[in-house]
């Protein structure tokens, strides 16, 4: 035997030793793993050991580079000597390899009618709420007394609901690893899945299909077929189908036991407490509850209350009893009650109207109307303003308001109202609405009364409320709405009454008609337009005023207000005026020769040129260029018109560029012409011309005499 083979069989009878002569360990201490439980290898110097393994519900363990091991069923030391088999393989010393269970968990798989069937781990003490509740919670739909319990080949049914509604834990199974929960669906909900509301399927019963539900129908809240218990009532089972309607009648419940029809009345139980009126339920019985129907009560003392009362009806009326006595037998007016509006019906048909509200609030001249025997006491309905009946307000009180507010429509009119309760009600004007031009038709006979009213004035500056329009029932309201951006609302121009419009025309960014007023002044109507544009004339801005009977131009320099901010220099202007901002690029023809000056001659760009006040004869040579390279700079010329007769005035500009004295630039002013000679009109240049034309002429003769 060599070396090597010796050393092998060492090791070998080691490892034997290590599994076979280890010694016992206690029951207490050796218990039994089943699926779910976490367990602790450890094994030193080995991080792929340190995290515990955990049973999956086969009762297997996923091992470092051995795989699947099935450790379930087995003791602690066993599934040792197992786990030290399979990683011999692997690992070389494993004399130190210890297996401890760590801590018992339950591996429960949760099927049928809850939200995420699934396998769910819980604790040692996991109960099957736990369980469900690990699994999302029950479905709507799930039969909550028809829970099984699969372990194996055996199954157990246990109600559920029972648990629910006691807490005693012996109403449910207790679980072990690897059972299984299935929740049953309930038959209400049918064969076809689809989705519906817990509430109004409860509503029809809880019996679903069984043979032996007790059916109620008739005047209850809920009716429908209910589940069969032993011990329950008539009156359990009416409130277990949500109680009676207002419309029951209590006094002739018919009851169906067995074939055999039974009358209960349930005022008198009530009243005498007596448990012997209570029929017996039987298995399969019917409860119907019919409609109460009131006989019709008439006497020669009898009073009507109709409406919106807490008690309507007929009432016997006593010897001194009055209008309050009557109202208040009857339960008074409820919430809905329109209190100003109440109505005493006559027995003979006339009609009394009574503003109880107002009595109530001391209004004078408001007395109570006396009852007599056969008179009748209707308080109508309050009307919602949302109502789009316009039928349940009469033409004689109720006032229109249209146009530009947030809740047009027809509301009900009081006199001790004004034109703000009014807009106030109606949510007071959109933000499109004109408060200036406010508009009121006053209704007189058959012809209609047109009035206009400055609202935003009035709010601005205040004023006694006598100064508001005095509105009455059956008038209506006009809020007009202001004209919005006319760059994209060409088609509702005539919106706008032209005594409200100012026209802004030319080089501004939104030329149209817009809404003005008189708190408005000339800078807002031309920021209204957007401002002057870039090429826009600032200071030749014309204004037309037009009063009616003839117009009227005037002129503003904008840009002088710019540079001195003179609110003298701005115009007054009202509705109907024109403002035109004229273009800097315009043609020649539009512009006053008087203020304008011409530049001639040799200058690289003659024309004419705005000229003011401040600028000299150097700033028009520059603004056309300066003189050309032909120019005679000590011959410019300036023509002035002094009394209709035209004077020249001479300017040597090359002179003055070698002096710089300001004193010697002529003056210039609006109309004058600048006139830049050219070399060519010299006496120098003429003789010198004279001069080139003898030499050009003696050549000739000289070539012609070679000839």
């Amino acid at each position: 035997m060599t070396r090597f083979h010796a050393l092998a069989l060492y090791a070998l009878l080691a490892i034997v030793a290590a599994i076979f002569m280890r010694p016992a360990i206690a029951a207490d201490d050796n218990p039994v793993l089943t699926a779910g439980d976490i367990i602790q290898i450890v094994l030193p110097g080995e991080p792929d050991f340190d995290a515990p393994f955990q049973l999956d519900s086969r009762g297997v363990i996923q091992l470092p580079e051995a795989g699947a091991l099935p450790v379930s069923g087995i003791d602690v030391d066993t599934a040792r000597r197992r786990i030290y088999l399979a990683l011999s393989s692997a690992y070389r010393d494993l004399s130190q390899l210890e297996v401890r269970l760590k801590e018992r968990r339950l591996v429960i798989s949760v099927l049928g009618f809850v939200k995420e069937p699934k396998e769910v781990d819980l604790p040692e003490y996991g109960n099957v709420q736990m369980a469900v509740s690990a699994a999302g919670g029950l479905r709507q739909g799930a039969q909550l007394d028809r829970f099984q319990l699969r372990r194996g080949e055996d199954t157990r049914v246990f109600d559920y609901k029972a648990y629910l509604d006691s807490g005693d834990l012996n109403a449910i199974p207790a679980l072990q690893s690897g059972d299984t929960i299935f929740v049953p669906s309930s038959p209400l909900i049918g064969n076809v899945e689809v989705e519906f509301d817990a509430k109004t399927l409860t509503a029809a019963g809880d019996a679903g299909e069984e043979r032996g539900a007790v059916k109620v129908f008739g005047e209850v809240q809920n009716p429908g077929t209910f589940a069969f218990k032993s011990d329950q009532t008539v009156v359990d089972v009416i409130m277990r189908a949500g109680g009676l309607t207002r419309y029951a009648g209590v006094e002739k419940i018919r009851i169906m036991n067995g074939g055999a029809p039974v009358v209960f009345d349930l005022k008198k139980y009530f009243d005498t407490g007596d448990a012997t009126l209570l029929p017996k339920l039987q298995e399969g019985a019917t409860v119907y509850v019919p409609i109460n129907v009131d006989e019709v009560k008439a006497g020669v003392r009898t009073v009507y209350v109709m409406g919106e009362v807490a008690k309507p009806g007929s009432y016997e009326m006593t010897e001194g009893a009055n209008f309050f006595d009557v109202l208040a037998n009857a339960g008074g007016p409820n919430r809905y009650a329109e209190t100003r509006q109440l109505r005493v019906i006559r027995a003979n048909g006339e009609v009394l109207p009574f503003d109880l509200a107002g009595y109530t609030e001391g209004r004078p001249g408001l007395t109570v109307p006396a009852i007599h025997p056969g008179d009748a006491i209707f308080v109508p309905e309050k009307t919602d303003q949302l109502e789009k009946s316009w039928l349940k307000i009469g033409t004689d009180r109720a006032i229109r308001i249209i146009g530009q507010v947030h809740r047009p429509g027809r509301y009900e009119w009081s006199d001790e109202m004004s034109l703000l309760d009014l807009m106030a009600h109606a949510g007071g004007p959109t933000q499109y609405g004109d408060a200036t031009r406010i508009k009121i038709l006053h209704q007189n006979g058959d012809r209609a009364e047109a009035r206009v009213f400055d609202l935003q004035s009035f709010i601005n500056e205040g004023g006694s409320l006598a100064d508001l329009p005095r509105l009455n029932a059956g008038d209506t309201v006009t809020v007009p709405e202001l004209p919005r951006d006319p760059s994209d609302n060409r088609s509702q121009w005539t919106r706008l009454d032209s005594d409200r419009a100012i026209y802004v025309m030319g080089a501004v960014g939104a030329p149209g008609r817009y809404a003005f007023n008189p708190s408005l002044h000339f800078l807002d109507i031309v920021s209204a337009a957007n401002g002057p544009t870039p090429n826009a004339d600032l200071q030749n801005i014309r204004i037309s005023h037009r009063d009616g009977s003839g117009s009227r131009v005037s002129k503003v320099n904008l840009a002088l207000y710019f540079e001195t901010g003179d609110d003298s220099l701005l115009p007054q202007v009202v509705p109907g005026d024109v403002i035109y901002v004229p273009g800097r690029d315009r043609d020649y023809t539009e512009t006053d020769p008087a203020a304008m000056v011409r530049v001639l001659g040799s200058v690289r760009n003659p024309g004419r040129y705005k000229f003011d006040d401040s600028m000299t004869i150097l700033d028009l040579l520059a603004e056309a260029g300066g003189p050309a390279a032909d120019a005679w700079q000590e011959k410019i010329v300036v023509v002035h018109v002094v009394d209709g007769e035209p004077k020249a005035t001479a300017f040597d500009l090359v002179q003055f560029a070698r002096g710089g004295d300001f004193s010697e630039l002529p003056v210039v002013r609006k109309g004058d012409t600048v006139y830049v000679p050219s070399l060519s009109q010299s006496d120098w240049q003429i003789f010198m011309n004279g001069v080139r034309d003898v030499f050009q002429v003696v050549s000739i003769f000289a070539v012609l005499g070679a000839l």
